[in-house]
């Protein structure tokens, strides 16, 4: 055993090593990245890039790549055409690929870039070497406009980023501090005269040659494989309050034009009446010097700093992330925020100077991942159609191009999050971009030692040793419900360095001890900054339980595209891992798994993990799910690790009443919040937004309806229905092959059931303890 284990690491050492290349792909471009000549470096700043072309005829197609640091907007004859790139590192920075044969005319073009960066202030997620831009195109008539020092650039010194201070740990980036007396009006149209602008200047790259190596400084561009994020106008709803001003009737809605009188401090309270991430756009007239701040908020604050029923403003106040503007006077002045914001209440507060202020107009542009929903949920039950809503909307807040834990307060793609969100994706949307390129970020991250980061991109390096072991789990999952088992294939040389990390820190006994970083595991009051407890000794049953976990996923990977010594392996060290886990925290006098060897703490997360690692007899299992939900002893699992409680308790016989495991989702409903809250406190919790609260977008059609994947691939189906009180219920969900419908009909002790799967993909359904064979296309069954 430890000669093998000697030999495969290293094996994977030597792996990692070679990997390290210089990873440019595709044909060398003759674009430069270029920059405004008084640009520094990453400090903070908005830039303003245009190059007119003349075109004799609009080809069909005219495709060009495109990226900047930190960010752009790209504008084709005042058309905004493309907003990124999506978040990536200085190693691996994401180009987009957008076709502008739609937006050009014959004759003469203009192509303008906002580019901007947030400097310190800049979102954690966001990455940056300097600022900077690069166009190429795609074919030699679409290279015309390739960026060079034909293109013309100024800075617009209206902004600067604005530091936010807000309630609880943010990372979001910064807001806009708009001083528009000092704005470059209509840069991006093709009358502009920008004979006064500078030429752009090309970005020095070093270069490093010899022994076969070619490195570059700076950024190592990749293509993005996300499509363009969705952008759509979406109307503010009403006015909830106002002072100081007179709102006239059809405001927010409708761009109706609200009058502030100088010398006069306003505020207008508008709802959206649902959370939402939008780029905000205020448009404004006159008011010359009037200061204007914007405050975004999820819900509003009491005196005591809850935020109880989001629905219910009185004796509440607003505070949150801002955006201040500086008027200069001018008609139907406008401005747009650089990245989106995350609202449901938005408060306009204006102070006029000496003469009055127009507001024309205000609306959001809707943003985020083009997820399309393609499941269906129809049933008796008219509270799982909210929930279903309710949790879609929080998955699609969460998802823009990356997933992420809330879009309000951090925007960082946690790995625990995120294996909860790519099941959302799975099962609800059949689109498994978001979720490759989740696994490609926390691949990425890996230290030198193995492990991941926490979350990814991420500029602070955190580390959370268990999400670490969850994104061999997530690579699992791909492979059973992914499309691309060549991509999997491509992740393993990443999960056995992760899991040679952890094998470091194996005791004699098999368990892990003393593992450095923050352990979380979930956000328990009693718990200490949601780590579970530890032993003196170091050893913990929930990082034991965890480790099993990622062991078993590697066996399952290695079996199906990996190596048979990888397997012999974790094998061996599964089994020891698991006597260890038994003897060590096993209490036989309560019937459960205890937190610590000493056993005088215990806790639904790992029973559940216990079950859910095979370590519990099929004929016990029932005894200790119902334990652990009568059991007020146990540290209880917050709205998050409900997940993993939630499958155990299926697994142990009880899913038919997974309705009534409901009750945080149902105080969310009750508390008026459009989207699931943080944490199990809902009144008090920070973000309004977290998708690891969308599980029921899942457990729906896996617990209720049944249906799993049972090989890689989803190549098969195995469906077992847990009805509950449940007459009726129908639904469908996606698969790579096509689409699962299955709608079940109870009466007395029968059912029918009628199943249809995609051709060529077979399974089994599972009822009362009986196993029926299912082929490609309609299935009924009358049992």
């Amino acid at each position: 055993m430890n000669k093998l284990l000697t030999i495969l690491i290293l094996f994977t050492a030597i792996s990692a090593h070679a990997q390290f290349g210089n990873s440019r792909q595709g044909e060398p471009w003759n674009a430069s990245w270029i920059t405004a000549p008084n640009a520094a470096g990453e400090e903070a700043g908005l830039y303003l890039f245009r190059k007119t072309v003349e075109l004799g005829a609009v080809p069909d197609t005219f495709k060009v790549h495109l990226s900047a640091d930190n960010r752009y907007k790209l504008y084709v004859n005042e058309q905004l055409v493309s907003v990124g790139p999506a978040w990536g590192d200085i190693k691996h920075w994401n180009y987009e690929t957008v076709d502008l044969a739609s937006y050009l005319r014959p004759g003469q073009n203009i192509i303008a870039a906002k580019v901007w960066n947030e400097g310190s202030l800049r979102a954690v997620a966001q990455f940056s070497w300097k600022t900077a831009f690069i166009l190429q195109g795609v074919d030699e008539q679409s290279q015309v406009i390739n960026s060079d020092e034909t293109w013309k650039c100024t800075e617009d010194k209206s902004y600067t980023p604005l530091a936010q201070r807000v309630r609880g740990y943010y990372a979001a980036g910064a807001g806009d501090l708009i001083d528009m007396r000092q704005q470059v009006g209509d840069w991006n149209t093709l009358s502009f005269d920008d004979s006064n602008w500078k030429t752009a200047k090309k970005v020095f790259e070093t270069e490093a040659r010899g022994f076969g190596f070619r490195q570059r400084a700076g950024w190592n561009l990749v293509p993005s494989i996300l499509p363009s994020m969705e952008l759509s106008e979406q109307r503010l709803v009403e006015v909830r309050k106002a002072e100081g001003v007179s709102v006239p009737a059809g405001f927010p809605a409708r761009a109706v034009p609200v009058r502030i009188p100088a010398n006069t401090s306003a505020k207008i309270l508008l709802d959206q009446t649902m959370l939402t991430n939008a780029y905000l756009t205020l448009v404004f007239s006159g008011g010359e010097n009037s200061t204007i701040r914007l405050t975004y908020a999820e819900g509003l604050y009491d005196e005591k700093g809850a935020k109880g029923n989001r629905d219910i403003i009185e004796g509440k106040s607003i505070s949150g992330r801002k955006d201040s503007l500086i008027s200069n006077g001018a008609d139907r002045q406008l401005f747009t925020t650089l990245t989106y914001r995350t609202y449901r209440y938005v408060e306009l507060q204006v102070n006029t100077d000496a003469t009055p202020l127009t507001i024309d107009d205000i609306y959001g542009t809707f943003t985020g991942y083009p997820f399309e929903m393609k499941a269906k949920l129809s049933s008796d039950r008219e509270e799982l159609a909210d929930m279903f809503e309710i949790g879609w909307r929080t998955a699609r807040l969460c998802a823009v191009d990356t997933y992420m834990d809330c879009p309000y307060y951090e925007r960082l793609q946690y790995i625990g999050d995120t294996r909860i969100q790519h099941f959302v994706s799975f099962y609800n949307s059949g689109d498994d971009r978001l979720a490759k390129n989740a696994l490609n970020l926390m691949d990425y991250s890996r230290q030198p030692n193995g492990h991941t980061l926490s979350r990814y991109p991420d500029r602070q390096n955190q580390v959370i040793p268990t999400y670490s072991l969850w994104y061999v789990s997530m690579l699992y999952d791909y492979m059973m419900y992914g499309t691309d088992p060549d991509f999997v294939k491509g992740k393993l040389l990443g999960s056995r360095q992760i899991l040679n990390y952890f094998i470091t820190y194996l005791d004699t006994d098999g368990s892990l001890k003393n593992v450095p970083g923050w352990n979380y595991t979930d956000w328990v009051p009693e718990w200490r900054f949601g780590t579970a407890p530890m032993a003196e000794d170091g050893s913990s049953a929930a990082l034991d339980l965890q480790m099993l976990h990622a062991l078993q996923s590697a066996i399952a990977l290695e079996k199906h595209v990996g190596k048979p010594e990888f397997v012999q392996l974790y094998t061996t060290l599964a089994g020891q891992l698991t006597h260890t886990i038994k003897d060590k925290y096993w209490d036989a006098s309560r019937n459960l798994y205890a937190d610590t060897p000493e056993k005088e703490v215990f806790s639904q997360h790992a029973n559940a993990l216990a079950i859910l690692a095979g370590l519990v007899d099929d004929a016990d299992k029932r005894a200790m799910g119902e334990q652990m939900l009568a059991d007020t002893s146990l540290a209880p699992a917050s709205i998050y690790f409900k997940y993993y409680l939630h499958l155990a308790l299926n697994e142990a016989g009880l899913g038919d009443d997974y309705l009534d495991w409901l009750d945080i989702w149902r105080k969310n409903m009750e508390l008026g919040l459009t989207t699931w809250g943080e944490t199990s406190q809902v009144e008090t919790t920070r973000s309004d937004c977290h998708a690891w609260g969308s599980s029921p977008n899942i457990e729906f059609f896996r617990i209720i309806l049944g249906i799993e994947s049972a090989a890689p691939n989803f190549q098969s189906v195995r469906i077992a229905p847990h009805l509950g009180s449940i007459a009726n219920i129908a639904g469908e969900m996606p698969h790579p092959a096509g689409t699962i419908s299955v709608a079940y009909v109870r009466s007395g002790e029968k059912l029918q059931a009628a199943i249809t799967l995609p051709e060529g993909i077979g399974g089994t359904f599972v009822w009362k303890g009986k196993t029926h064979e299912l082929k490609g296309g309609a299935n009924q069954l009358d049992l």
